[in-house]
């Protein structure tokens, strides 16, 4: 190949013995057997054993080039958990690259077992773990899987600008400060959301980008923060059906071929947003889980349990369940608790059918009966039930689904994806405007169509108005949110005065959305998975930052880089930028 190899420490088989090879990489390994070393020779391919008769005189991680020939090992020594491990290489001449003269951190092989701090202020070392890098790799063939998919599908790719304005969008934005124009400042775009409006305002029929996305947000298992990728797509003439299409298409054909676990036919279920809230407890919900929570309000109305009689009770029958130990009640109670409910009760089917429990002396006879059979309860279930104010209970009850499909261990291990679609436009908050108290905001994208157009937004009461705005889930992740977008600016104006904007609000803070709509908007949606997030799950990591290769910290930290650092002051001056000290 060249000067420095011939050959990758992963290419060597049977069919080399005989051959002179050079091969460059890491020492991973040295062994030392008196007279003859053995060293393990690492890149990004794979290991070859090279047997050396000399001493070696650099230490692990030394960047070396060997020369010598293939041989066969002997049966005994042969490695069958290497693809190079039938063959050796005898070195003629070695030649030392770079000596590693720092003591390492951690073992390379155990870099994923070590403190996440020293791993990110190593980044360097901890990617040269094939377990780490393995990721890296995977992650690229996903990236280069979807831009094929989408060519294919008929869409352009097109880059939008990373230095933009300053848009209310959900998120903190992270700012920039310009030199040129005092007092100004540019903002990195928390998505391409209006750039991708207005490339379809300008004629172009389908795009799509693997886009970076740039969020003041604080991390999370499932987020990064401040940077992370979307495959961001919007297509003209479109309609949500048509959105759902190319996502099935491509999501189910990117987990299909990077995994063997089963996936999802298409079409994936749809599930209303008030559905998904009332049997999962989520607007996210991991379909493995086989639980589904029913509303049990009504049976407890004309109940004679008091504590359930005026508020919302959901119930979740766990099949089964009765057989459980002791210990399983009591960590359900623990879980109960530690998630902020007063206790968590139940119902346990015996082995007559008889009910069993604290509230069963409440039920009569025609009410146990009702619950039986509404429940369709058989013998050894439990009946779980979670009782509390409107606003928590679907969460507490979604809480406690998870927690009992864990403990069970009842999730299947496949990919499970949904559309959870109708939801509402706008919700109260008591936040959103300054002494305005249950004030009314967007709840998802403020740039989606509502459902009914214009005569929705005049008619009815804004809490009962549905968006055409969606998300996909993928076992309780969220990969995307999307929309069918508005594209009227009568429609604009009433949207955005809901929630409290002025038309002269509008025209401000989305000038060229404002303007380009004057000109001739097709109808036109779309939505952005992520990228991250896939990789994530077609690797099976519990964080996110496992996917990425130079990750923040869960402070928004790059311990590697040390950023965010101080500047001078004479940067601080280009820019017109002051700092005071907090009070």
């Amino acid at each position: 190949m060249n000067q420095y190899r011939t050959h990758t420490c992963g290419a060597l088989r049977e069919e080399h013995i005989g051959q002179t090879v050079t091969l460059s990489g890491w020492t991973d390994a040295v062994r030392d057997h008196g007279g003859v070393t053995f060293l393990d020779m690492r890149d990004q391919y794979g290991i070859t054993q090279i047997v050396l008769h000399e001493e070696f005189k650099a230490g692990k991680e030394s960047v070396i080039t060997v020369t010598g020939s293939v041989k066969k090992r002997d049966a005994e020594t042969v490695n069958e958990k290497l693809e190079t491990g039938a063959v050796e290489v005898h070195a003629e001449k070695i030649i030392i690259q770079s000596r590693a003269v720092y003591s390492l951190p951690f073992e390379i092989s155990e870099s994923k077992k070590t403190r996440e701090e020293i791993r990110l202020c190593h980044r360097f070392l901890d990617l040269r773990n094939p377990a780490v890098q393995k990721n890296i790799f995977l992650r690229a063939k996903v990236a280069g899987f979807l831009r094929a998919k989408m060519e294919s599908l008929g869409f352009t790719e097109i880059q939008t600008p990373v230095l933009t304005s300053s848009s209310p969008e959900g998120a903190r934005d992270y700012l920039v400060p310009s030199r040129k124009h005092h007092g100004k400042f540019y903002a990195l775009p928390q998505a391409p959301q209006i750039f991708k409006q207005l490339l379809m305002v300008s004629g172009i029929d389908r795009y799509y980008q693997i886009a970076p996305c740039f969020r003041d947000e604080d991390a999370r298992a499932d987020r990064s923060p401040g940077e992370f990728y979307q495959l961001d797509f919007e297509m003209a003439f479109a309609d949500q059906e048509d959105v759902f299409g190319v996502a099935e298409n491509v999501l189910h054909d990117v987990f299909k071929t990077f995994s063997n676990k089963p996936v999802s036919p298409s079409p994936f279920k749809r599930i209303t947003y008030a559905q998904s809230m009332l049997k999962y407890g989520t607007d996210k919900p991991d379909l493995r889980n086989p639980l589904v929570i029913e509303d049990m309000t009504q049976f407890f109305a004309d109940a004679d349990f008091a504590p359930f009689k005026k508020i919302p009770v959901r119930g979740i029958a766990a099949r089964g369940a009765a057989k459980q130990p002791k210990s399983f009640f009591e960590r359900m109670l623990a879980f109960a608790l530690e998630i902020g409910m007063k206790g968590l009760g139940y119902i346990s089917v015996m082995d007559d059918n008889n009910l069993k429990g604290p509230i069963v002396k409440f039920l009569n006879d025609e009410k146990q009966k009702t619950l039986r059979e509404n429940m369709a309860l058989k013998e050894n279930d439990v009946l779980f039930f979670i009782a509390d104010d409107p606003k928590t209970v679907d969460n507490l009850a979604g809480k406690i689904r998870t927690q009992l499909g864990t403990q069970l261990n009842i999730c299947n291990d496949s990919f499970e994806l949904c559309f959870i679609v109708d939801f509402p436009m706008y919700g109260e908050s008591e936040e959103y405007l300054p002494g305005a108290s249950g004030a009314i905001e967007f709840t998802h994208n403020p740039f989606s169509m509502p459902q009914g157009g214009l005569e929705a937004l005049n008619t009815k009461n804004p809490l009962d108005i549905l968006a055409w705005q969606y998300d996909i889930v993928c076992n309780g992740v969220e990969l995307s949110s999307g929309a069918v977008r508005n594209h009227l600016p009568e429609v604009m104006i009433k949207a955005f005065e809901i929630a409290g904007y002025t038309q002269s609000d509008v025209e401000k803070k989305f000038p060229a959305l404002w303007n380009a709509f004057h000109y001739g908007a097709p109808p036109h949606a779309g939505m952005a998975p992520g990228l991250d997030r896939i990789v994530m799950l077609l690797t099976g990591e519990e964080n996110i930052r496992e996917v990425i290769a130079f990750p923040m910290n869960s402070g928004a930290q790059d311990l590697l880089m040390n950023a965010p650092c101080e500047v001078t002051e004479q940067q601080l001056r280009e820019v017109h930028i002051k700092v005071r000290q907090r009070n």
